[in-house]
């Protein structure tokens, strides 16, 4: 099993969820975070005083899946989540050792 984290921008989250959907992902946790990476924030005016944004706003996606989806996982999420411009994130894979149900015990892939 893999844990995928996908760092998205936000006004994509409606796209990736229903591309995750229509390919039969029904488990996701949903963060909005704040970060940077090559984009470094950007400088705004306010009541004519200058100020840095050095965090921008971004939504934490992550999935738990079986190994075989891992490959299709990140298809989806990439073509959903692409806007060709800088900040349009990433997805991190990470293995996942095992997975419990509190509710019904349940354990490894059976709980996903």
């Amino acid at each position: 099993m893999k844990l995928l984290t996908a760092i998205i921008k936000p006004f994509k989250l409606d796209e990736v969820k229903d591309a995750l959907n229509e390919i039969g992902i029904q488990g996701i946790t949903v963060t909005e975070v704040k970060g940077f990476g090559r984009q470094k924030g950007h400088t705004e005016l306010y009541r004519g005083a200058e100020y840095v944004v050095d965090f921008l706003p971004k939504i934490k996606m992550e999935i738990v899946v079986k190994d075989e989806m891992v490959h299709k996982v990140i298809e989806t999420i990439e073509n959903a989540a692409k806007t060709g411009r800088i900040g349009d994130g990433k997805i991190f894979v990470t293995t996942v050792e095992e997975v419990v149900r509190i509710r019904t015990g349940e354990r490894g892939e059976e709980a996903i």
